[in-house]
């Protein structure tokens, strides 16, 4: 249920307002709008899960949860939802980049009632153009549930809520415990620390920092840590919303920078996936990893679970600090017109409750509850330790291809990044090519 979006070349346009003419990454496409978002190529399968008294009918989900540990954690999540008296609910689970490739033809054609999203600009993007359903009278029924901080990151520019929560998970440096305890290692606090430190790595065998970008969003995560560690959460904040320059020196001293976690990261990234790297550490050959908590979906629950760890990313620029995290909010989305809207309605109640939360987190342990009721007796150390991160973050942000425009994250953030990864020396010149496709897209 995590990641991130890459929209693809053969998409219908919306209004040039919108897309601004552009052709989206991705190959081999379908249009959803005909076919509905099982037509999403071979790894789309579909599920049941009965409900109850079967009061409300059945309910369509679309769900992005094909990796084994949360795909588990929503079957046991609907089993609890029929035992609430709910009504049937058929699962279409897509492998989940594809989900997100798909996902702007999905909301134009015949989406499922219920879906899975993130919360942040995005979220309110396809709001803002009536692609989504108005969810605001499920919030009158949850939103006791809720900070005020969680309703906003659910809530549309209209003041109207569109989006249900089920969690949300920081974005740390994860490391084997024993690994660090062999080698006399410590967790850094800062950025040259870390550098240090991954040299030490090399000089032990070890790859000091796993890295993957295949799928195209996972570097975004080493950027905007950087970006907010060097220039702060407001200018980040800003950046992605296209009111900051990308060829500014702010963002010049971020690739400089950045340069230096290459050195140290390792080679051939955008031909590996994020499961991958995370074997890696898994394996001890790699001693750190920049990822969000789902990344202990890749360790095998016991003894190997219990020897990962983490450290919040470190500082780089002492005048700054290290108050802002990385910690996406994942939950629910409602189609604009759902063909059981009561169902869905209904289902969205469920999933907005402590029960659900419960239900999924003790399957997918690997993330934290954001409802004020939900039971954290049973966290595990990392769930503690995630919740402790959150909780002390002065600023929370929900990562790039959520804060910014989708154009802009999935048509430049990404091939510019990986230019960047493959040749860092053509920093000053991407940078440029950025910041000339984001005003266009921006002023669109």
């Amino acid at each position: 249920m995590r990641k991130h979006m890459l929209p693809n070349p053969d998409e219908p346009v919306l209004p040039a307002a919108v897309f601004n003419r552009r052709l989206f990454l991705g190959a081999g496409a379908v249009a959803l709008g005909t076919l509905g978002l099982a037509a999403c190529g071979g790894s789309s399968s579909s599920e049941s899960a009965s409900g109850g008294g079967n009061a409300t009918g059945t309910v369509t989900f679309g769900s992005n949860a094909s990796d084994a540990v949360p795909k588990k954690a929503f079957e046991a999540t609907f089993a609890a939802y029929k035992t609430s008296g709910g009504g049937d609910v058929k699962v279409n689970t897509v492998d989940h980049n594809t989900f997100q490739e798909q996902i702007n033809n999905y909301l134009q054609g015949r989406p499922d009632d219920v879906f899975t999203w993130f919360a942040g600009y995005r979220m309110r993007f396809f709001a803002k153009k009536g692609l989504v359903g108005d969810v605001s009278d499920v919030w009158e029924k949850i939103g006791g549930g809720f900070t005020d901080a969680i309703k906003q990151a659910s809530t549309g520019e209209d003041g109207k809520q569109y989006f249900v929560p089920l969690y949300n998970y920081p974005w740390a440096v994860h490391y084997r415990k024993s690994v660090f305890a062999a080698n006399g290692f410590e967790p850094p606090t800062t950025l040259d620390e870390m550098v240090t430190l991954g040299q030490q790595m090399k000089k032990k065998n070890l790859v000091p920092l796993a890295f993957a970008d295949k799928d195209g969003w996972p570097a975004m995560g080493t950027f905007d840590y950087l970006n907010m560690r060097i220039n702060g959460y407001d200018f980040h904040i800003n950046l992605m919303a296209g009111k900051e320059a990308w060829d500014s020196p702010q963002v010049a001293t971020v690739f400089d920078t950045w340069r230096r976690l290459l050195e140290i990261s390792q080679s051939n990234s955008l031909g590996r996936t994020w499961q991958e790297a995370a074997q890696t550490v898994a394996q001890k050959k790699s001693g750190m990893y920049l990822l969000g908590t789902f990344v202990g979906q890749q360790f095998a629950a016991g003894a190997e679970r219990d020897d990962l760890d983490f450290f919040p990313f470190p500082t780089v620029d002492s005048s700054v600090g290290a108050d802002s995290v990385e910690a996406p909010i994942d939950g629910f989305m409602m189609a604009k017109r759902p063909q059981n809207a009561d169902g869905a309605k209904n289902l969205l109640e469920f999933l907005g409750s402590a029960k659900a939360e419960n239900t999924y987190l003790a399957t997918d342990s690997n993330d934290v509850a954001v409802h004020k009721e939900a039971d954290t007796s049973k966290y595990n150390a990392l769930q503690k330790k995630a919740s402790e991160l959150i909780g002390s973050a002065k600023n929370i942000s929900q990562f790039l291809d959520r804060d910014a425009d989708p154009t802009f994250a999935s048509t430049v953030a990404i091939p510019s990044f990986q230019k960047f990864i493959q040749n860092p020396a053509d920093a000053a010149s991407i940078a440029k090519s950025m910041e000339q496709q984001k005003k266009s897209i921006y002023q669109s």
